[in-house]
Order: C-alpha cells, then sequence, then structure tokens
C-alpha cells in the first residue's frame, strides 16, 4: 500500500518509536512531585521543552504541550481573544484556515464577537494588504496557516504579521502543516501545531505563546497547560520532530520534484483535469487536482482498491452535499478533488505507479457514472437542462453532453439545487473556455447560464 495522505496524518517516524519505548520506563510519574520519579518525569518534560523551543525559535518558558493541534488551536485563539477583550471583539481570519480554526470563529461569533474573513486568490493565497484593510480598532487578534492543507499553497506570514505588528494586533500561525519543514518566519505572536503531521504521535499538540502577548486562559485549569500530559508521547513527538528537521532541506529537493512531476503529468494522461494550489510558493509534498464528471469519493475508492491512500479536499459526495470551503474560497472546480500528499521516504516507484493507474481509474468512475439522459428543452432560444434533484458531477456532465447542441452564441440553462453547481459550472466554463453569463433564482433551485462561444 502506497500511503499518500501525510498531511492529514504522518507514519510514525523511526525516532519517535524508539523515543516513545525508551521514554515509557522513565517518563510514566507527575513531574509535578519531588520524588526521584516525577524528577525523572519532570527532566524528561523539560528537555522535550526546551527542544521544541529550539525547533520553533522561541523561549522554552512560551511553549505548551496540548493534547492535539486543533486543542492547540481552540486554546490559543480563546486565550488571546479573552486577554484583549478590552480592546475589542473582532477577530480575522482566512477563509481558508483549518476547520478548527473557522469552527473557533464560529463559537466566537455565537458569543457575540464579529468576524471577518479575508478572501484568498485562485492559488489559494491571502493578499497580504486584505489583512491590513480588515484590521479595526477593536481587533482583538488575527489568524493565519503558515500552508493550506488541501492545495499546499505557503501564506504570505512574514508580511501579514508585520502589518498586524504595526496595528498592535497579535497574530495566530496555524503551522500544523509546515513547522516540519522548518521554522515559521515573520513577527508572530502565537503558534499552534500538531505532532501528527511531522510523524509524532497522534496525542501531541503545541502551542507557542510569545511573552509580552495578552493572554487568559480558558476552562478550568489555571495554567495554559493542564496537567503534564502524556510525556512520553510528548518526548516521542519533538524527537521525531528534531529527527524529520535533520532531514527536511534534502528530502523537500527530492519531494518537490515528484510533486512537479505529478502537476506535470496529470493534465496530460487525463482528460479534464485542474490542477489546483499556488505552482512555486507551496509545501514540497502537497500536489492537489480535481477531475471534471467524477465523484471524488467513488474516485477514492478505485484508488484504494489499487493500493493507494490519498484523500480529497472534496466533500462533494454521497455523504454531504457542500464542497470544500477551501476550494470554494478558490473558486476551482471542487468535483473529482485528489490531494496527494507525499510522507518523507515516499518511493518513486509508487508515483510511478501512481501516474498509470490514475487514468484508468478516472475513466472506470466516468463510465460507471454515466451520464444520465438529461431532460432537456427549447425555450426561448436557450437550451434548458433540468438537473433538479441531482448532485454533482452530475450537473455538469448533464451540461456537457448537451452543449454541443446549441449554435456558437446560444446559451444552455441547468436547473440545479446542488450547492456545489455554484462552484463547478463556473470551474467548467473556464476550462473550456466558454462564457458563464451568471445564476439567477429558480421556481425551484437555481438557474445556471452559460453561453457557447467556440
Amino acid at each position: 500500500m502506497a500511503y499518500f495522505d501525510a498531511a492529514s496524518a504522518a507514519p510514525l517516524h523511526p525516532v519517535a518509536r524508539q523515543a516513545l519505548l525508551a521514554s515509557l520506563d522513565e517518563g510514566w510519574a507527575d513531574p509535578a512531585r519531588l520524588h526521584r520519579e516525577g524528577r525523572k518525569a519532570r527532566m524528561l518534560l523539560d528537555a522535550a521543552r526546551e527542544a521544541a523551543a529550539e525547533a520553533v525559535g522561541c523561549r522554552a518558558d512560551e511553549v505548551v504541550f496540548t493534547s492535539s493541534g486543533t486543542r492547540a488551536v481552540h486554546r490559543g485563539v480563546a486565550g488571546a481573544l479573552a486577554g484583549r477583550r478590552r480592546v475589542g471583539r473582532h477577530l480575522i481570519v482566512s477563509a481558508v484556515e483549518h476547520s478548527s480554526v473557522l469552527h473557533s470563529a464560529e463559537a466566537f461569533e455565537a458569543d457575540g464577537g464579529t468576524v471577518t474573513r479575508v478572501p484568498v486568490t485562485r492559488a489559494g493565497a491571502v493578499d497580504p494588504s486584505d489583512y491590513e484593510a480588515a484590521l479595526r480598532p477593536d481587533t482583538a487578534l488575527a489568524c493565519l496557516q503558515s500552508a493550506n492543507h488541501e492545495v499546499g499553497t505557503v501564506q504570505p506570514v512574514g508580511e501579514v504579521a508585520e502589518a498586524c505588528r504595526a496595528a498592535g494586533v497579535p497574530l495566530l500561525v496555524d503551522a500544523a502543516q509546515s513547522l516540519g519543514w522548518g521554522p515559521v518566519g515573520g513577527d508572530w505572536s502565537l503558534l499552534a501545531a500538531s505532532a501528527r503531521k511531522w510523524g509524532g504521535p497522534s496525542g501531541v499538540g503545541l502551542l507557542v505563546v510569545r511573552k509580552g502577548v495578552r493572554f487568559a486562559a480558558q476552562g478550568p485549569g489555571d495554567e495554559r497547560e493542564s496537567g503534564s500530559g502524556d510525556i512520553p508521547a510528548i518526548v516521542a513527538a519533538v524527537a521525531s520532530l528534531r529527527a524529520v528537521r535533520a532531514q527536511a532541506a534534502q528530502e523537500a529537493v527530492r519531494l518537490r520534484e515528484l510533486t512537479e512531476r505529478i502537476r506535470a503529468r496529470v493534465p496530460r494522461v487525463v482528460p479534464d483535469v485542474e490542477v489546483v494550489g499556488d505552482a512555486e510558493r507551496r509545501l514540497p509534498g502537497i500536489v492537489t487536482f480535481s477531475c471534471l464528471y467524477v465523484d471524488g469519493e467513488a474516485l477514492l475508492h478505485e484508488l484504494d482498491r489499487e493500493d493507494f491512500s490519498v484523500s480529497s479536499g472534496s466533500s462533494c459526495t454521497s455523504s454531504t452535499l457542500t464542497p470544500s470551503h477551501v476550494l470554494k474560497a478558490m473558486g476551482v472546480l471542487s468535483e473529482g478533488n485528489v490531494r496527494v500528499s507525499l510522507p518523507m521516504g515516499a518511493a518513486e516507484e509508487d508515483v510511478e505507479r501512481f501516474l498509470t493507474v490514475l487514468p484508468g481509474a478516472v475513466a472506470g468512475v466516468r463510465e460507471k457514472l454515466g451520464a444520465p439522459a438529461p431532460e432537456t428543452a427549447v425555450q426561448a432560444e436557450a437550451l434548458v437542462v433540468d438537473s433538479l434533484g441531482k448532485r454533482c458531477p452530475i450537473p455538469v456532465i448533464e451540461l456537457a453532453k448537451v452543449f454541443g447542441k446549441v449554435p456558437v452564441g446560444g446559451t444552455v440553462r441547468v436547473l440545479s439545487d446542488d450547492e456545489a453547481a455554484r462552484l463547478d459550472i463556473p470551474a467548467w466554463c473556464e476550462m473550456r473556455g466558454q462564457e458563464y453569463v451568471g445564476e439567477e433564482p429558480a421556481d425551484r433551485g437555481t438557474a445556471y447560464t452559460v453561453r457557447r462561444v467556440s
């Protein structure tokens, strides 16, 4: 099995396994106790904190270990907002943040706060000037990921941090995807990360709060770090972070070449594909593409049968009815989405086999989906396609099948009640070089109009 889903969770690093086993005999006691066993546990915890601080580029007393990366984000956002409550109740996030940040923002709104969601380009990056424009006198906190978890685009953290610092607003950086590759640059104020992303145990997160940042820990505990946590897991997490950092520079070059190969070859071997994310400013191991006329969930199952573990940024599947918030914010095709995230050590031959298997898998899914004979009618010189009650990618498939029936200059109106059609029909037009006229409410659902220009 070729595991290509490291952005979700990297395989446990051998160094992490060794450190975990070695520390089980020494780190089981309560580090707050003064007896010998307690002192041994405290020494392990303190050493791990020092090593983590060195990797992040901060002071050891600024580092807090949590039970997960999500917990680190939730604590960081809640604590910073509470600490600056007197300043105001305004929060800034990007539209493509991880769900842990967006859920924190939703909870803040439900409690009476206001949130500005900064848009991104089609490549998935924010414009620093948009963050600067969003800053207000009552802004308590701004959040920005260091790199996107679905498409790999690296964000301009340094420039955004500079704008926030000039306005006296702390910036929390979600560094879950990038910390294994190197420290996060810029004058940020808080940082959160997850050990499972760099090959550490899954039950360890990292929260850094710089000295001078107003922070009021939330919850029943009196300190940001609730108890001592799982000390052997913490030791293993930090050991693996140091290990992957030692390999990062060399491995980044190798993985970047492999992902460049995927980015270049997929559009050549699979028709009707859009490769998404920034082509240059991106993480070394992530490449994401979307396939027209394909159900993403079905494609993932086909690839799993071929022994490839990949994921999808699209939730446009039989289990849900809305597209990925990241792809939606970028304005790119959401259907048939595949994210390949290579772990360190990924084999070149596995990548080549993936590129060999992929065309057949996509073709098989398209054939199985078929294209139900669309109900069409000529109405005021426009061809009407009734796709009501049908989920993506069927509305786009039906549009494509009848599009050749209209003359150049003619239009097709697609009736759909699937939210994903709002994203996928304009994306189809851009890929095909046709004109997307717009949408308007219909008796049921929405009517999307496309004009044939060639």
